[in-house]
């Protein structure tokens, strides 16, 4: 089933004298499940086309389409609670809240979401279960390694049930091992309960990994590989 659906996507920055085509007539759709890598040097475009799914950007011309609901048509406070209940997000910096433990940081969207207080703790404690952190569910951010900080925001992307999971060069400020360890738990989600999974990256390792591998460059789709 298709869950995300890109017609004629366009992002056009006019800051400068030279206008940038940073995506330059994108046409593309995802499937329900999908281990998606998105590839192609820095400034090739992957980063904004993970944005514009992500109703984080919006194009300049074009659509983008998920579930049947086109982003574009939304107003501003409709694309954050879209992005909300929809969508979940991975970055390479991690953005958890320093003050608030990995528990808390979890259950940070679910509050959001206005989930009661007993659900959103049975549910952040089952996803850093999931990643395998149970055991420092209390600690704060400072208190984890890098590899562990990325899997509080694995769970926390997680926690809120979304469509799908944007990674925008997750495992960038990772050694391998904490690379590797992150990847399985992910592959594990994406096969076990079917979570799709769209990366922007760099990573030999996490295209490797990927069933799907979208090259990007220019702003433009050069090739579209299932392996």
């Amino acid at each position: 089933m298709k869950i995300i659906e890109i017609k004629d996507l366009y992002k056009i920055y006019t800051e400068s004298e030279i206008p940038v085509n940073a995506v330059n007539g994108i046409d593309i759709s995802f499937e329900e499940g999908e281990f998606t890598a998105i590839v192609g040097p820095s400034g090739s475009g992957k980063t904004t086309l993970l944005n514009m799914i992500g109703g984080l950007d919006k194009p300049t011309k074009g659509e983008v389409v998920i579930d049947g609901i086109s982003i574009g048509q939304l107003s501003s406070k409709q694309v954050i609670d879209f992005r909300l209940r929809n969508i979940g997000f991975v970055f390479q910096a991690y953005n958890l809240i320093p003050v608030l433990t990995a528990k808390e940081n979890v259950e940070f969207i679910m509050q959001l979401q206005k989930q009661d207080k007993k659900s959103r703790e049975a549910r952040a404690i089952e996803m850093l279960e999931a990643v395998g952190l149970g055991e420092r569910m209390n600690s704060r951010p400072a208190k984890l390694s890098g590899g562990q900080q990325q899997r509080v925001a694995v769970a926390r992307a997680l926690a809120s049930k979304p469509k799908f999971i944007l990674a925008d060069e997750p495992t960038a400020n990772l050694d391998s091992a904490s690379t590797n360890n992150l990847l399985e738990i992910m592959q594990e989600l994406n096969q076990k309960e079917n979570i799709t999974f769209i990366f922007s990256t760099h990573d030999q390792r996490v295209v490797d990994k990927a069933r799907r591998i979208i090259t990007i460059d220019d702003g433009k789709i050069k090739s579209d590989l299932k392996v």
